[in-house]
């Protein structure tokens, strides 16, 4: 799924794109606002895919001189399930950062990073998750932990995981010298560990 776009995954329309940005955030708010969050889509498209929800009472319209104004119904009885789809994104994290915590031997630090942190994932694309893994580790042990995460992660979003896995010796000694570590740094979503811990690492190798 396109964890960015989370409701297109049921409906693929602008819809589901104008139902996101409204349950993510308890405001309000008028179509040149979400237009201004959702540049793809015209003005005009937005004010008319509005009128469904808000006939249905998912959204609610109140109009202020020549503007209306909109807010997403959180008492409305569907309203739990269309937040959990638009939120899907952030239970991920916080469901692997659960499940890594749980682990025999968990990673020293731990993060999403590629398309998904940069907001541009689509259906086809995978997950990128770099593990860094304690020294010493049993590797049958660390393996097996790895290949059932992976397992997991695939049937919760339904995308591919390409797990990218470093020692901590090697974040140390020469992960200054890893294109994709700056890009953990600089729009990783981190799981486990600290990120403080990554750029010290990161800064140690250049001295």
């Amino acid at each position: 799924m396109d964890l960015n776009r989370p409701l297109s995954s049921i409906t693929p329309t602008l819809d589901g794109d104008v139902l996101t940005v409204l349950a993510n955030a308890d405001d309000i708010f008028t179509t040149g606002r979400l237009h201004r969050l959702l540049p793809r889509a015209s003005e005009q498209g937005i004010r008319k895919v509005l009128q469904r929800p808000v006939a249905h009472g998912l959204v609610l319209s109140n109009r202020v001189g020549n503007a209306y104004m909109y807010r997403f119904n959180r008492d409305h009885l569907a309203a739990q399930h269309i937040i959990g789809l638009a939120q899907i994104k952030q239970n991920l994290l916080d469901r692997l950062a659960d499940r890594l915590e749980s682990w025999d031997v968990p990673p020293i630090y731990a993060a999403v990073f590629g398309s998904t942190a940069r907001g541009s994932m689509t259906v086809e694309s995978d997950l990128d998750l770099l593990l860094v893994r304690p020294d010493n580790v049993d590797d049958d042990q660390w393996a097996a932990q790895v290949d059932s995460l992976v397992a997991e992660v695939t049937l919760w979003i339904g995308n591919d995981v390409r797990a990218l896995e470093f020692a901590a010796k090697e974040i140390a000694t020469s992960g200054h010298r890893e294109p994709v570590l700056r890009d953990v740094l600089d729009e990783g979503l981190t799981v486990a560990g600290n990120r403080a811990w990554l750029i010290k690492q990161l800064r140690k190798g250049k001295n």
